[in-house]
């Protein structure tokens, strides 16, 4: 039986068209048949009820209801039914009101026998029976003659039978597939073109047996169950070939659509929307922080959460969006049609906040978070590969940036033309000179006097202007430039320090290091070195560590970090709350300071969750004996809410955005006074 909510077993809101759709179709069916029952007479049903043949028949409709030959494109549930070679010998030999009885009984039974709406189950009686009213008004309208009760067919009657089947298969095709192409929101011609071939070879088979079933009737009806064994047959061989297809199509563990039939699927759905001038959405999906449970519980446990991922998000999507899994902790999310950027936004959205809720598992709560990335054709790419490259770019963008969504964005991609292009004009940077340091003070919130400096790499581009780090710095931590840039920063940093000092600006300068830097084992020795050349004591240096090299790379940069400490020089966490670090974990490591992230300061003033989080930050930070400091504060009513809240000192544009060097010691002078000593003191851990 081909179904027309295959997809979900939902009813469909009051009054969209689709419900619209349904209950006109329900409404018209059980009128056809209330109608044609009362013509053919009670009666003549209750008499007929009496005989053994519609039992047997009844029975075999049944069976045949509960097993159809499944598809490609209907699943195991929605296929032709078996049951029709036996339901549609009733309409030959007694017409539409005995055929469309049995067949309203034995789709009740079957539905409820699989747990059906109630919706579902009276809108596949209406489908038979709109589709048997078509075929049965073409075989009154073409047999000369009033039809005997019953009728057996022969010779050029066969003919006439054959077109009753057509109009059978063409009806009952139009009114389920115009409710599918509503429910998936998906053209029309679209739907009715899937797996068609196979379709119209099966239901032509099944159909080319009821002349043979209303022979064997009208001889005895304990031939009529003998014709379940070629139906049998039929039915495995169909199953078997479907499940063939299914495991090469889709993904063991989740049941979901694998790479394979994502690009098969993808590129139906771009050959289809360059037609109809329409967008298609892909997203790509990847679990955060899922290797940690693989590796704490196991792999079994990893599996049985995926499994739970899976199953949430296939209830996430819209009709007609397909989930796929890619391997791993890794999904894809094909939207066949979305209407731009937000909408697609949208979709990715609400599956993050289906993983949101905690998943249970062997008595253990698991929080699960995932980031998305979007692209779209045309917008972004012309074709599936790339389509997938530039999904993937975005997704590793809400990764790095803990934004859980992102679109694609040209000036994200490390990988794209121009970046390859800019990554060229870097290398010459380097040599011509091109990289500045600027510097944004950090300022005691108690007497707003100046504790310190951070060093900021620009690069003063000839044709593009001053370019923050985040357009280049990233490029640089992917590539073999790393130890240049290193040593380019230490190279126009040390020496300000030493000239500051040398004004009496005693201050630490602050150089943030990146996941590459704190994994070279060297490093310790470039620092010493660039310190003995320069002149600076180690006390006028502070090295900065994002909280997210800590939470990936912890154990790897740690011996870097001790020795680091050895030599005198300070160290703070940087960018904290963005990386799901304990600061517990710091204990034993000589972390003097700790950066509040600018998110969580903005978001202290207004939101009084945020205030809360920032306070028991800054109370375990003063416990583990550090100094609290608040990012990119822009306001005075900031200011005085981190100083309320215990914060050390604060940076950010309220108090001086980056200077240049040469602005330095003028403003140092206004805000620290000459010959001031500023050191900050040290903390212990």
């Amino acid at each position: 039986m081909l179904d027309a909510t295959s997809t979900r077993d939902l009813g469909p809101r009051i009054g969209t068209p689709l419900w619209l759709y349904l209950a006109s179709t329900t409404v018209a069916g059980c009128a056809l048949l209330g109608v044609s029952v009362y013509v053919f007479g009670v009666g003549r049903l209750e008499q007929l009820a009496r005989e053994p043949l519609v039992w047997v028949t009844l029975c075999m409709v049944i069976l045949g209801e509960l097993r159809p030959i499944a598809t490609p494109h209907t699943g195991s549930e929605g296929g032709a039914p078996t049951s029709l070679p036996f339901s549609f010998a009733l309409l030959i030999s007694y017409g539409l009101p005995v055929a469309g009885v049995v067949q309203a009984v034995a789709t009740v039974i079957a539905g409820i026998a699989r747990g059906h709406a109630p919706h579902r189950t009276a809108f596949n009686i209406a489908q038979y029976v709109l589709a048997f009213g078509g075929a049965d008004f073409v075989l009154r309208v073409l047999t000369p003659g009033p039809v005997p009760v019953p009728w057996v067919p022969q010779g050029p009657e066969l003919l006439v039978v054959a077109l009753a089947t057509a109009a059978y298969f063409i009806t009952n095709l139009v009114l389920v597939e115009c409710a599918i192409a509503m429910h998936e929101r998906a053209p029309l011609h679209t739907v009715l073109g899937k797996d068609l071939g196979q379709r119209l070879f099966v239901n032509g088979v099944l159909l080319s047996l009821a002349p043979l079933v209303v022979v064997a009737m009208a001889h005895s009806v304990w031939l009529v169950p003998l014709f379940s064994l070629p139906l049998v047959a039929l039915y495995t061989s169909a199953t078997l070939s479907v499940k063939r297809e299914h495991q090469a199509n889709h993904d063991e563990l989740t049941g979901l659509a694998n790479r394979k039939l994502l690009i098969v699927r993808t590129q139906e759905a771009l050959a289809d929307a360059e037609q109809r001038k329409q967008r298609v959405g892909l997203l790509l999906l990847d679990l955060d922080r899922f290797k940690e449970v693989n590796d704490t519980l196991g792999h079994p446990t990893g599996d049985r959460l995926l499994q739970t991922v899976a199953r949430r998000l296939t209830h996430s999507v819209r009709p007609g969006d397909l989930v796929a899994r890619l391997g791993g902790d890794e999904f894809a999310v094909l939207l066949p049609q979305v209407r731009d950027a937000a909408s697609a936004r949208e979709v990715a959205t609400r599956l993050r906040v289906s993983l949101a809720e905690p998943m249970r598992l062997d008595g253990m709560d698991f929080d699960i978070e995932a980031s998305v990335g979007i692209a779209l054709y045309p917008n972004h790419a012309p074709d599936f590969e790339l389509l997938m490259q530039r999904a993937d770019v975005a997704m590793y963008v809400a990764k790095e940036r803990r934004t859980g969504v992102e679109l694609y964005a040209p000036h994200k991609d490390r990988n794209s033309t121009a970046r390859l292009s800019l990554f060229g004009e870097l290398r010459r940077a380097l040599v011509e000179g091109e990289l500045e340091m600027f510097y944004q003070p950090k300022v005691s919130l108690a007497d707003r006097r100046a504790v310190g400096l951070e060093a900021l790499v620009r690069w003063r581009h000839p044709q593009r202007g001053v370019l923050p780090p985040e357009e280049f710095v990233p490029m640089v931590e992917q590539s073999y430039l790393m130890r240049s840039f290193t040593h380019e920063v230490m190279e126009q940093t040390l020496p300000r320090i030493a000239h500051w000092r040398a004004e009496g600006f005693h201050i630490p300068v602050a150089i943030n290091l990146s996941a590459r830097e704190l994994l070279d084992p060297t490093l310790p020795d470039i620092v010493a070195a660039g310190l003995r050349r320069h002149g600076v004591s180690p006390e006028g240096l502070r090295l900065e560590i994002s909280e997210r090299v800590m939470v990936a790379e912890a154990d790897a940069v740690t011996p870097t970090i001790l020795a680091l400490a050895d030599l005198g020089v300070s160290l703070s966490l940087d960018d904290f709350g963005t990386g799901y670090f304990t600061l517990a974990r710091l204990k034993g490591l000589p972390v003097e300071e700790i950066k509040i992230d600018e998110s969580f300061v903005r978001r202290s003033v207004a939101d009084p969750d945020g205030r809360v989080i920032v306070e028991s930050a800054v109370d375990l930070v003063g416990t583990l004996g550090m100094r609290a400091v608040a990012e990119g504060v822009e306001t005075e009513a900031v200011a005085e809410a981190m100083r309320a809240m215990g914060c050390h000192a604060a940076q950010g544009r309220f108090f001086a955005p980056p200077l240049e060097a040469a602005e330095v010691s003028g403003w140092l002078l206004r805000n620290l006074g000459r010959g001031r000593r500023a050191e900050e003191p040290s903390g212990t851990v």
